[in-house]
C-alpha cells in the first residue's frame, strides 16, 4: 500500500487547485461571463459534443447529484434546448438530445471558452505549451486512471541537448525505479561522452524516440572491434511504455548492426530488469554469461547477452524497457 501523503504534498496540490480555478475564471458568478453556471456549462458541452446519453450516463461521468442533474435538464427542457427519446430496446431509459435551439445558446459558450485557452496559451513558447500540455495529460492520467493513447512517435538521429537529457533522465528512473544511487547516472554519463567525442557515423549510431514533442526513449550501438558491436542505454519513458518504442528501438539496432556487417551485437544488463531481458531473448539473444556484482548502491546480478548477426532473423518483440 503506498504511504500517505504528505502535508507538503496535500498542500501543493490544493495550491495548484486554487491557482487553476483562478487562472480561467472559474470564481465568477457567470460561467464564461454567461447566464449559465460552471456546471450548467459542463452539462451543456456533453450534451453537444455526445450522442445517445441518459440522465443515468450524465449523473454518473460528470458525478452530479442526480437530481440536481434532474432540475438542470427541466429547465434545459423549458427553454427548448433539450428534448428527449425513449431508447432502443429499453422502454424505461430516455436518450437526451440537443436542439438547434440549445446548440445555439452553447455556441457562445464554447467559442468563449476556446478564445480563453488561447489566450492562456499565447503567452507561452512553443517549447513551453509543449511542455504544459504534457504536463496536463499526466495529470489527467495519474488523476483519473486513463491509460496512455497509442499516439505515433518518431525515431529521429542525436541532436544537441539531448545526451544531457538521457543522463539526467536515466539517472532519475534507476533511481525511482529501483533505488539505484548516483554512480549509474555517473556511468551514463561517461558511455553517453565517450560515444560524443569517438563518434563514427559509419559504425554508431544512435536513435532518439521522440513523441508530441518530448524525448521518450533512446538507445546507443557502438564499435566493440571490427566484428562486434555493443548496445547499449536503451530505456523508455514510463509514460511511453507499451507502445511498442523498445521493442523498435532494439529492431533499429540490430539492423544497423548487421547493415555494418558486424558478427555479433553484444550488450549488459542486470538481471533485475526483466522486461528488458524478455525484449533481447525474444530477438534473438542468448544469455553467455552472468556474474555477481555490487554496484550503483545494490548488490546486482550482471549478464552478457549476445545476437549472432549471421542468421537474418529478426524475431519479434512484444515487450520493452530500460537497461544500460
Amino acid at each position: 500500500m503506498s504511504a500517505r501523503p504528505t502535508a507538503d504534498q496535500i498542500a501543493t496540490m490544493r495550491r495548484f487547485s486554487r491557482f487553476y480555478t483562478r487562472q480561467l475564471g472559474l470564481l465568477v458568478e457567470g460561467f464564461l461571463k454567461s447566464e449559465f453556471s460552471l456546471t450548467e456549462g459542463r452539462v451543456l458541452y456533453e450534451l453537444a459534443h455526445r450522442d445517445g446519453l441518459t440522465a443515468a450516463d450524465l449523473a454518473r461521468e460528470l458525478g452530479l447529484d442526480a437530481g440536481y442533474l434532474s432540475r438542470i435538464l427541466k429547465r434545459f427542457e423549458a427553454r427548448g434546448f433539450l428534448g428527449r427519446a425513449t431508447a432502443a430496446g429499453d422502454g424505461r431509459q430516455a436518450v437526451l438530445a440537443m436542439t438547434d435551439e440549445g446548440r445555439a445558446a452553447f455556441q457562445p459558450l464554447d467559442q468563449a471558452s476556446e478564445a480563453e485557452v488561447a489566450t492562456l496559451l499565447a503567452g507561452l513558447s512553443e517549447a513551453e505549451r509543449r511542455q504544459l500540455v504534457a504536463a496536463m495529460s499526466t495529470v489527467e492520467r495519474l488523476l483519473g486512471g486513463r491509460t496512455e493513447p497509442r499516439v505515433p512517435y518518431l525515431l529521429r538521429p542525436l541532436q544537441t541537448g539531448d545526451i544531457g537529457w538521457i543522463i539526467r533522465r536515466q539517472g532519475m528512473l534507476y533511481a525511482e525505479e529501483f533505488g539505484w544511487d548516483e554512480t549509474f547516472e555517473a556511468l551514463v554519463a561517461e558511455i553517453a561522452a565517450a560515444f560524443v567525442k569517438n563518434h563514427d557515423p559509419r559504425t554508431e549510431r544512435c536513435w532518439i524516440a521522440e513523441r508530441e514533442g518530448e524525448i521518450v526513449g533512446s538507445v546507443f550501438v557502438v564499435r566493440q572491434s571490427d566484428a562486434v558491436a555493443k548496445l547499449r542505454l536503451l530505456y523508455v519513458e514510463p509514460s511511453a511504455r507499451g507502445l511498442g518504442i523498445g521493442r523498435r528501438l532494439v529492431d533499429e539496432s540490430i539492423r544497423f548492426a548487421r547493415a555494418r556487417h558486424y558478427q555479433t551485437l553484444t550488450l549488459w544488463t542486470n538481471d533485475i530488469l526483466a522486461s528488458a531481458r524478455r525484449i533481447y531473448e525474444e530477438a534473438g539473444f542468448r544469455l553467455v554469461q552472468e556474474e555477481r556484482h555490487h554496484s550503483f548502491g545494490k548488490d546486482l546480478v550482471g549478464q552478457n547477452w549476445d545476437l549472432e548477426l549471421r542468421n537474418g532473423n529478426i524475431r519479434a518483440l512484444n515487450s520493452e524497457a530500460s537497461q544500460t
